[in-house]
């Protein structure tokens, strides 16, 4: 998000301008102009923080309100405000709470955090795909880890994947995903990617971490067979709902700075050494899924479970009984 311009997102179906106010602050805003409902977004951020808009020149603040009118005595009507929804900014994202205003404290508690991703003692690099499916979907595919076998041979997996069945874990409303492979030949950019020489057999463990409503941990250690000290990588997992069939898709890494300076090469090798996969791999297939789909509900598909399932079927009933929960 720069500092000169708005950025344009469609979340939840609702298109939402966000920019950064004259303090650095980043905002958002409904995307819409009170005036004639031309979209802000295509307007311009002035040295005082303001958001023109770019039909008639109304500026609005960061509170939403319309602080200029060019036109006639510059009177200012009432109405002339733009809905604003609380954003807070932490580790290296910012965070939009488009609920009822009230409750966005509460839910800033409970958010889950990303530790390794506060740039002031990590190197950080990210990475953004836009999914044509539903936000759970992409859930599904990062809590089950068993497919890197066979949707992603040359890249991520290997036979000793599937060896493993998985175990999975639900503390509270989290819930963990577990898989490890033992005397492992990694694949070649895997192996890259955590220094292990070509052929060295390793052992690698994986661990995903999901909390509400999609935000995901992806904790994996690999060491020589045998071992327990070895290199570990933590990458975020992002899934922001853009409407009922597509998602934002952000993901990161972070390593500390304390590493040296080849922390920095090795976030960069990850994400884009991982862009290839996910946008030639996961997203195909996500989009084949949600097309086969169509606007059927998930359930209602009568979907066959495996036991590697349970990863995916645990967060799909925690935010079943959520919705639930927050019905009025």
């Amino acid at each position: 998000m720069r500092a000169d311009r708005p950025l344009a997102r469609r979340l939840l179906g609702e298109s939402v301008v966000l920019f950064r106010d004259a303090s650095g602050d980043a905002t958002a805003l409904a995307n819409r102009c009170p005036h004639r409902f031309a979209p802000l977004s295509g307007g311009n951020v002035g040295a005082d923080g303001t958001l023109g808009c770019p039909y008639h020149g109304l500026r609005f603040d960061s509170t939403g309100r319309c602080v200029h009118n060019p036109h006639g005595d510059g009177r200012i009507p009432d109405a002339a405000r733009v809905r604003r929804f609380p954003v807070k900014e932490r580790d290296s994202a910012v965070w939009i709470w488009m609920g009822e205003p009230s409750l966005c404290n509460a839910a800033w508690e409970t958010t889950a955090r990303f530790p390794f991703l506060s740039r002031d003692e990590n190197e950080i690099s990210t990475g953004y795909l836009r999914s044509e499916a539903h936000y759970q979907l992409s859930a599904d595919n990062l809590l089950d880890l068993s497919h890197f076998q066979f949707l992603h041979p040359d890249t991520l997996g290997s036979p000793a994947m599937a060896a493993d069945p998985g175990r999975f874990e639900q503390r509270g409303d989290t819930v963990w995903s577990l898989r490890g492979t033992c005397n492992e030949i990694l694949p070649p950019f895997v192996a890259q990617a955590f220094g292990v020489p070509p052929g060295m057999p390793v052992d690698r463990r994986l661990a995903v971490r999901w909390d509400p409503p999609g935000l995901m941990e992806i904790t994996i250690t690999v060491s020589p067979t045998g071992q327990d000290l070895g290199r570990i990588s933590h990458s975020a997992h992002l899934l922001t709902p853009e409407t009922e069939e597509s998602t934002h898709y952000f993901f990161a890494f972070g390593v500390p700075k304390a590493v040296g300076p080849e922390a920095k090469q090795l976030v960069r090798f990850a994400v884009d050494g991982l862009m290839t996969p996910f946008a030639r791999e996961d997203l195909p297939m996500l989009a084949a899924q949600q097309a086969s789909l169509g606007n059927r509900d998930f359930w209602d598909a009568l979907p066959v479970l495996l036991p590697i399932d349970g990863g995916a079927i645990r967060a799909r009933r925690v935010m079943a009984r959520r919705r639930e929960q927050e019905q009025p």
